[in-house]
């Protein structure tokens, strides 16, 4: 009888914990409401002042180096993304302009660049391999263009880390919007 009474718990456990699960499980939410954007970010992470540069910045707790950004840049007004080029074209641009600039030790190679369609507006997500003089590192971007901005929403993880968190960081970037 006990063995019966013990199944039955197991099985109703089982059955409420699973429920629970959901899609954006280990995931917060970031909400920008002045500048329009929002995008979620893994569980114990937290935010890193900045005084210039980055919007916002977001860093792993344990792990410092892994992190995720938001910059926001001006363009000329009316200007499309398609206009600034292709998605691999914006990705190269991207890589030589913020990524691995000239004289910054730094070397990027574009592993992936694709266009989605999101709540009307075209986003480019964008893969790195970028080389830095001490670590190797993997970097997922989402670049979208809103109200005369460029948004450029940044993912990064040392490459030894890639592996593990690669699905996560998808489900971040793809969280990234503008409104």
């Amino acid at each position: 009888m006990l063995k019966r009474i013990v199944s039955l718990l197991l099985i109703v456990l089982t059955v409420t914990l699973s429920g629970c699960v959901s899609a954006t499980g280990g995931l917060k939410s970031y909400i920008d409401t002045s500048d329009g954007y929002q995008f979620l970010y893994p569980n114990g992470w937290i935010p890193v002042q900045v005084s210039s540069g980055p919007d916002v910045v977001f860093h792993d707790l344990i792990e410092d180096t892994e992190n995720v950004s938001v910059v926001i840049s001006q363009v000329t007004s009316g200007k499309t993304l398609q206009e600034l080029g292709s998605p691999g074209e914006v990705g190269y641009k991207l890589s030589k302009s913020a990524i691995a600039p000239d004289g910054s030790g730094r070397e990027a190679e574009l592993v992936n660049a694709e266009a989605r369609e999101g709540s009307g507006k075209t986003y480019y997500l964008l893969e790195y391999a970028v080389k830095l003089p001490n670590q190797e590192r993997h970097n997922l971007a989402s670049v979208v263009i809103s109200h005369g901005k460029l948004y450029t929403f940044n993912a990064s993880t040392t490459e030894k880390r890639w592996k593990s968190v690669k699905n996560q960081f998808q489900q971040v970037v793809d969280s990234f919007q503008v409104y």
